[in-house]
Order: C-alpha cells, then structure tokens, then sequence
C-alpha cells in the first residue's frame, strides 16, 4: 500500500492517482471504467485494493448509510465527513463527491463555494452535480474555478418527485431527445464525464456514441462507457426489493445477521470469550494485586 500522505488540497495528481484525462483515454479505446460508491474509509480502500477505476461518495449515503427515506436530507458536513473518510481509504481511484441537495441549486456562487469545500476541506478529486437546464450555469462556473465535474442525467434522485418517482427517463422520443440535448450541453458547460441513469439502453448508447466524454451507466445498458453500483446493493447489504438494473454480487446483510446472532448467543451462553480472547499476568503480580485488594477491603470495614 502506498505510504503517501493524504492531504486535502487540489493540484497534480499525486503519485499513483488515476488522471482524469485516462478517463477519457479510456473511452477512445474502448476499456470499461469500473465505478463504484464508497461512504467510509474501509469501502474506499476496499474498492481501491479492488481495483475500481472512480469511487463516487453519493448522496445516496441518506438512504443507505444514514436511514432516510431519500437522498434529499443529505447535508453538506455529512457528504463532507464521509468523502474524508473516503480519500483516507482510496489512494489510485478518483474520488467524486456527490453535491446534495441544496448546495448548489441556489446560485453560482454557493455552488463553487461547496465545490471548493469538497477538493480543500475533504480531499475530493471532483464533484458531481445533478440536471441540466439551469445547472448549466452552476458546471460551468465550477469548473471555471478549477474543481472537474461530472455530470447526472436520466433519473436524477433528487428531483425524483418531479420525474414521478424513481423511474426510467427518457422513454419517449420527445424526452429521449431531450436527455440527449441536455448531454450535449452539460459536455458544452465543461463535464469531463456523465452518469445515465435509468435510461433505456439505445438511448443511453446513442448518447455515448454522441458524446466526446466518458457516459457512466446505471440502469443504462452494456452501451456505456463505464458502470457504475451502489455498494450496499452490489454486496447484499440492503432491505427490500432492489431495483432491477442491480447485479447483487454478495448478500452480507445474511452472513452479517448469521455472525451477530451466533455472538449474541455466544455472550448469553457465556461461550465467550474464551480464554484465548484473554490476557494473563504472571502469577507473583496476580498475589500482589489481590493482597492490595484484601487490605484495602480491611480498611474499608474498619472505617
């Protein structure tokens, strides 16, 4: 493992860190960026170990780490904590800090100030912003003050009660060819790759093929550039249906339950801790110690 210091800031890569620019080198020759999310420092370095190309810190954290019911409530100093403790983790991947909801919807100016917040105080390599529209204005004013950005479009979390729900986008030709405009534009405003989410397949491949930057996809089909999951989904770690376009390549939530509940049996049946889970001390200080303890309890009685 690399023995560089991590240290918030924005500058070169440091040594080690995958560049932005492979990102697009990676597109031009047609070999898949693996993304993935992470929410703490042991995620971060598992998905590094593990060789993923981008580790995104999502707002999904308010649902999968912190319980919501949306990613709506996630607040600046929580997506802050938890992109710190990210980067502490990941060394290689490029780690992109997800803006909530709020932090820069309100003006240009707020949002390149949360931006810088993410790369100074947090040690994020970029941000990532949600729409087009009027968030044309808030990219560009980002990257014109020097913080990458990647963009999101498709079904966009935290306007999922204007799209009607946590459904497929783009499933018209009228809104297809709209999610393609806002692509071209969110590329024009200075992206340097996109999400599609919960896109049909030949949409989100015909975006691809349209766009000089790399397309991540998530419920978007094979014609990406790149994939991108949700870490609780991928490993098995979260409740109820899981949506249709998550591969489930582990079910922890199972072995984690089967493991907590064969300790609690262990504590109640007082099969541990073993003596191999204790400390000894040498018998000549076990007889000082309960000598000690004999005359103080002396004392005490006379008292």
């Amino acid at each position: 493992m690399s023995t560089r210091p991590r240290t918030p800031g924005h500058g070169a890569p440091a040594p080690g860190k995958l560049p932005i620019t492979d990102l697009a080198a990676m597109k031009a020759s047609g070999s898949p960026i693996a993304m993935i999310t992470a929410y703490d420092a042991p995620s971060g370095r598992l998905a590094d170990a593990a060789g993923a190309d981008v580790i995104l810190v999502g707002d999904s954290a308010a649902m999968t780490v912190l319980g919501h019911d949306s990613t709506v409530p996630a607040t600046m100093e929580e997506m802050l904590v938890l992109t710190r403790a990210v980067t502490r983790g990941a060394r290689r991947p490029l780690v992109v800090a997800d803006m909530p909801f709020g932090s820069f919807q309100v003006s240009d100016e707020l949002a390149v100030t949360n931006a810088i917040r993410f790369v100074k105080d947090a040690g994020a390599d970029a941000v990532k912003l949600e729409g087009a529209g009027t968030m044309l204005s808030r990219v560009h004013a980002i990257v014109g003050a020097g913080v990458p950005v990647m963009g999101h479009v498709g079904l966009t979390p935290q306007s999922a009660t204007a799209l009607g729900g946590f459904k497929a986008q783009g499933r018209t030709a009228e809104k297809a060819r709209q999610l393609v405009e806002d692509a071209l534009a969110l590329e024009a405003a200075g992206c340097f790759s996109l999400v599609l989410e919960a896109v049909p397949s030949p949409v989100a491949a015909r975006v691809t093929e349209l766009l000089g930057i790399p397309t991540i996809g998530i419920g978007a089909g094979a014609g990406t550039d790149g994939q991108v999951l949700v870490w609780h989904d991928l490993l098995g770690l979260y409740e109820g249906h899981a949506p249709r376009f998550v591969k489930q390549y582990a079910a922890l939530a199972r072995d984690i339950t089967r493991a907590v509940s064969a300790y609690v049996a262990d504590v109640r049946e007082r099969r541990f801790p073993e003596d191999v889970h204790t400390y000894a001390m040498p018998q000549e200080e076990l007889a000082l110690f309960e000598k000690s303890v004999r005359r103080h309890a002396r004392a005490g009685i006379e008292d």
